[in-house]
């Protein structure tokens, strides 16, 4: 493991070291012309971009908007894959990226009380460190990736100015420290941490997130900014927010809750204007961990198809509970015949009547997690052709639970089985 590591950075450097030679917009130019053969190339990424874009944004209105957001975003997140071995080489951050309105938070850091940037993966995210660090002391928490080798020459990259980053187990000590001493702490707050004990609306949608920035800013006394980039014409454009001061008076939990609201509502009204440069290929609103969920059904948004015939319906009807129970978070929808519409949904969740079922092949790109149990069998090759990534049916189900026991669902969907009757 350890030659490999060795020979996928030199593989990796010797193939992107030409990069560094040219100027940026061309970078740009190149990086959104690969975004768009990464789009097909690449399906994990294209259908989760897809569906998170068809879940929450706005600005995808119909599928032709829906497209184009996402090969966008492809060509982004290629930009900024391009743009490490030029950052490498730039000794002039100022020629790159500007920060729009430096005033405020220069301010209070001159009075020796830190503050805490709150930010997320918009356009390069790298550069909000390198741009920051260049003019103030600072660090910020980081997530190595598995190559060790490689990830140290990320991380000289993101320390060339004198920032320091910190992992994930000792970010809370060492950020405490930073702060204290006056320098600023940078957390990325766009994740879905669905291990994290809190969650708050992101885009419309309920969402998991780590409350690390408020827990810290109410501790220390020190505000959070929202800083979001931007880039436009070959270059970046910094902003930052009115800083979020914490109220000591109040319970720490109302203020945490508050404040991480406020925080994740300036990043989302950032996003709403320019969602092509956002990192739509991350799973944010994932609800669960895989220790409970087994990965091909581990699906924050689940569509559920009934069928026609009587006694099949009121069958998979009574599963619908169940399907709650081991989904409590997850956004379900349940697609059954018109000649049922009148029947009252056992759960909360989204219902879709159709009435032939030529209407089951609709152009809904949410979905990520099919179980199709109208009969249809080409349902299956029509979803995985848009956002899809796991259709099943009933005996699919049986044959990952390995059992004819009544505990069919739970076996096939969850790592632990629960007693409960789900029985078919």
């Amino acid at each position: 493991m350890f030659w490999l590591n060795w020979l996928s950075y030199f593989l990796i450097r010797g193939l992107t070291l030409p990069l560094a030679l040219l100027p940026y917009q061309a970078l740009h130019r190149t990086g959104k012309a690969l975004g768009i053969v990464a789009y097909y190339l690449l399906p994990k990424f294209r259908k989760r971009a897809l569906s998170n874009l068809a879940l929450a944004c706005e600005s995808a209105k119909n599928e032709a908007e829906l497209k184009k957001l996402a090969k966008e975003a492809m060509g982004n997140l290629m930009i900024t894959c391009l743009e490490y071995p030029k950052l490498a080489a730039e000794k002039n951050i100022a020629k790159l990226a500007t920060c729009l309105n430096p005033e405020e938070a220069d301010a209070i850091m001159k009075t020796g009380k830190g503050v805490i940037f709150f930010c997320g993966h918009q356009s390069n995210w790298e550069i909000l460190f390198l741009e920051g660090t260049s003019r103030m002391h600072g660090v910020a928490i980081g997530r190595p990736i598995k190559n060790e080798v490689l990830y140290r020459w990320i991380l000289s990259i993101r320390e060339k100015f004198g920032g320091k980053m910190l992992t994930r187990q000792n970010a809370i000590k060492e950020g405490l420290k930073g702060l204290k001493r006056g320098a600023f702490l940078g957390i990325v707050g766009d994740q879905g941490m669905p291990d994290s004990g809190y969650s708050c609306p992101f885009l419309g949608k309920t969402a998991w997130t780590s409350p690390v920035p408020a827990l810290l800013s109410y501790r220390t006394g020190c505000p959070i900014i929202v800083a979001t980039t931007l880039r436009k014409n070959g270059r970046y454009q910094i902003q930052y927010s009115a800083p979020i001061w914490p109220d000591r008076k109040q319970e720490m939990e109302h203020e945490v809750d508050r404040m991480m609201r406020l925080a994740l509502g300036l990043f989302e009204e950032s996003i709403k204007k320019t969602p092509g440069q956002w990192l739509w290929q991350h799973n944010r609103w994932k609800q669960q961990t895989l220790d409970k969920i087994k990965r091909p059904f581990r699906h924050e948004s689940i569509c559920i198809i009934l069928p026609g015939d009587q006694e099949l319906f009121e069958k998979y009807f009574s599963l619908l509970a169940t399907f709650r129970e081991i989904y409590p978070r997850e956004f379900i929808t349940v697609m059954l015949p018109l000649e049922f519409s009148e029947r009252q949904l056992p759960i909360e969740a989204e219902k879709i009547c159709y009435s032939s079922t030529s209407e089951l092949f609709r152009k809904d790109y949410r979905f990520k997690l099919i179980f199709n149990f109208s009969g249809v069998k080409k349902v299956k090759s029509h979803f995985m052709k848009l956002a899809a990534f796991t259709v099943v049916d009933w005996q699919d189900l049986k044959h990952e639970a390995q059992t004819i026991h009544s505990q069919i669902l739970r076996r096939a969907v969850c790592r632990t089985c629960q007693s409960g009757a789900d029985a078919i």
